[in-house]
């Protein structure tokens, strides 16, 4: 078995050509630890840390030298989409406000099959298209560049604070 514990970039140059490839859906991208088989049917098990999913197109490094590609799956997905930017607006408010991920295109938006999401797109006169698709939704104002969001937790010590004061008059 293949066995991961090295990202190399984000996108592949002239000088990295990967060796293979492992096409992923989503969910799959967000674990840290992912036992899966590469395109050309190989063993793999892939060890990152936690809370930094894997990016399409990234490059990962085996244990053994081989340089393999992250892709994106084919998964279950409405796309929806309008000529008039001043509907799409209200409709990724909309959706914004439900806490949806989304994938966010020109005048298109792409969402996890989900009944009432459509309806509401629908509403809205927006096309929709059920095909499936790969799905790379935003990572968040406060993921930045594929890195999660991470809380500053402050801690609170006590420290005793003895003073004395001396009375001469």
């Amino acid at each position: 078995m293949l066995q991961v514990y090295e990202r190399l970039s984000v996108k592949k140059t002239q000088s990295t050509q990967p060796d293979d490839s492992l096409t992923l859906d989503f969910d799959t991208r967000q674990k840290a630890r992912i036992k899966a088989i590469t395109d050309a049917q190989q063993s793999i098990g892939i060890f990152v840390a936690r809370g930094h999913p894997l990016k399409i197109g990234e490059l990962l490094k085996t244990e053994c030298g081989k340089i393999i590609e992250v892709k994106g799956a084919n998964e279950p997905v409405i796309t929806a989409s309008t000529d008039d930017w001043h509907t799409f607006s209200k409709v990724c408010y909309h959706l914004g406000n439900r806490h949806t991920q989304l994938q966010v295109g020109a005048r298109w938006l792409r969402f996890k099959t989900d009944h009432v999401l459509q309806e509401l797109v629908e509403k809205y006169g927006l096309h929709v298209d059920a095909s499936p698709a790969v799905f790379e939704p935003e990572s968040g104002a406060y993921g930045g560049h594929g890195h999660s969001h991470n809380h500053s937790h402050e801690h609170a010590h006590e420290h005793s604070h003895e003073h004395e004061h001396s009375h001469d008059h």
